[in-house]
């Protein structure tokens, strides 16, 4: 069999040759070690990656076009948001006002350079997901001259592409059209139900937000954002010290949060239990739904409200950053939709008319990518260098997810791995592409605890914190794709000799 998968090289982008790509290669090891360590050398090779981590070349060009444009001091950053309303909310938060007028049909915010502001303020923008679209950039900088081109894509019609995106939705999670936004990222989606649900609950004396389960780590930074009090239960599985905490605490909880499954280690909660907890103390329950998709899992008798980073499986191609709100007729806040979507950031009328065009296939490639995902599952238990295999309907999450499961060959896209050999040799040697992300129909490798938590790696306290919530350090997150399944499998094939 001849080789299906080619090395690409450090830099290139995810999928290769798209500006609007929100994952980059990162094909040895060392790179990725080198871009967490910030090495002069990686960023000359790594320009872009995903948007709100690294800031897009377009955006990069824009803010220097607007220093001069409005004549902004050197010792000040220009900084980009999605709209006006986020640069008002970025002021507020940090005591930053514009000392410049400024007419733009986005939000500008300027910054003090050499001051600990700067990185608060982009933090909270990668954490709250009000990043400016680089679709508008691009059209911006083009209209201007200051570009030659538009990058060339297939794009659904502007007139009906937020209603194909919601309909296919409102048939998947089986939900009215009204109770589901769009927000202009995953983050973006949860930061605003966080806060909707602060809002709503604070009022009726419950100020504790519960996270169950070890969540992506900008979920976490968002809720410690917002709420004075937060409750962190790191093992989906041990239900048992969440129901003790609820006797105690469970009519001051505002809402739980949680994974399904968890993040990278595809963890499955006990559901029907859980949900019988939040109905004993009447609290909402919140399920990221991004890994789950509402094709392979069915959650909708369990979830109030469910919330999807659309940049994974319902684009599949890694080049449209979007979420989306999904409020469940059957619970209890279906009727304040209102206060959930007002805090979403705008959606640019081209990324909604991209993923318009790609959310088309969502079943199909689910389907596709929950067969191969099942088969290489198969073929990774009879591997001798594989150490553990982490995946959605393992054996020990079985009796979680047997009442909600839609049929027996619905396996989530999403593999993790440890090795019994050295991580370089096994990740250095495999040709996929590599970077950060998921969901899309190319296989992608990520080393996530090297990308997720490489502060922890560095550290004693942080690889001890990290073995307390069992996240091995040398674990390797496959997003398979819909290449030939026999292709997937032979790549793998090729370490037995190495």
């Amino acid at each position: 069999m001849s080789n299906y998968f080619n090395h690409i090289s450090c830099g290139e982008t995810l999928p290769p040759k798209n500006i609007h790509a929100v994952s980059v290669s990162m094909p040895k090891i060392q790179d990725v070690i080198d871009y967490e360590e910030q090495t002069p050398e990686i960023l000359e090779v790594i320009k872009s990656g995903y948007p709100r981590f690294i800031l897009h070349p377009y955006l990069k060009k824009l803010a220097t076009y607007l220093k001069k444009k409005y004549n902004v001091p050197d010792s000040y950053e220009v900084v980009v948001l999605s709209s006006q309303k986020a640069v008002e909310l970025v002021s507020d938060k940090y005591y930053i006002h514009n000392k410049i007028d400024i007419d733009e049909p986005f939000g500008i915010i300027l910054v003090q350079k050499g001051t600990s502001q700067l990185q608060k303020v982009l933090t909270y923008i990668q954490h709250s997901g009000c990043n400016l679209s680089s679709r508008f950039a691009e059209k911006y900088l083009f209209e201007l001259g200051l570009i030659n081109t538009l990058h060339e894509e297939e794009l659904e019609d502007e007139d009906i592409a937020e209603d194909i995106i919601i309909s296919t939705l409102a048939s998947a999670y089986k939900q009215p059209k009204k109770n589901i936004y769009l927000a202009p990222s995953g983050m973006n989606a949860i930061y605003s139900v966080i806060r909707a649900i602060n809002s709503i609950q604070s009022h009726n004396g419950r100020s504790i937000l519960v996270q169950f389960g070890w969540l992506y780590l900008d979920t976490m930074n968002i809720v410690n954002h917002h709420y004075k009090e937060s409750k962190i239960f790191t093992d989906v599985l041990n239900l048992d010290l969440l129901e003790e905490y609820l006797k105690e605490n469970g009519f001051q909880v505002s809402a739980i949060i949680t994974e399904i499954p968890t993040n990278p280690l595809l963890k499955t909660v006990d559901i029907k239990r859980l949900r019988t907890l939040c109905d004993k103390y009447n609290i909402p329950l919140i399920i990221d739904t991004t890994f789950a998709t509402p094709y392979n899992l069915d959650l909708t008798s369990y979830a109030d409200i469910f919330v999807e980073s659309l940049t994974k499986f319902a684009c599949g191609n890694a080049d449209v950053l979007m979420g989306a709100i999904i409020l469940n007729k059957k619970h209890t806040l279906s009727h304040m939709t209102k206060e959930f979507f007002k805090h979403c950031e705008p959606v640019f009328i081209k990324d909604k008319q991209r993923l318009a065009f790609e959310i088309k296939e969502y079943k199909t490639r689910v389907k596709k990518i929950s067969s191969n995902t099942k088969a290489l599952v198969e073929y990774l238990k009879t591997c001798p260098y594989i150490d553990k295999i982490y995946y959605c309907f393992s054996e020990e999450n079985k009796e979680n997810y047997s009442q909600t499961i839609i049929d027996d060959n619905s396996y989530t896209g999403i593999v993790s791995v440890t090795f019994k050999k050295p991580l370089s040799e096994i990740y250095d040697n495999l040709n996929f592409a590599k970077g950060p992300s998921l969901g899309t129909e190319f296989t992608l490798l990520m080393p996530y605890s090297y990308l997720a938590h490489y502060d922890m790696i560095t550290s004693k306290k942080g690889n001890n914190f990290l073995k307390k919530i069992d996240l091995p350090i040398e674990i390797i997150r496959i997003s398979i794709g819909c290449e030939p399944i026999n292709d997937i499998i032979y790549e793998f094939k090729k370490l037995e000799n190495i």
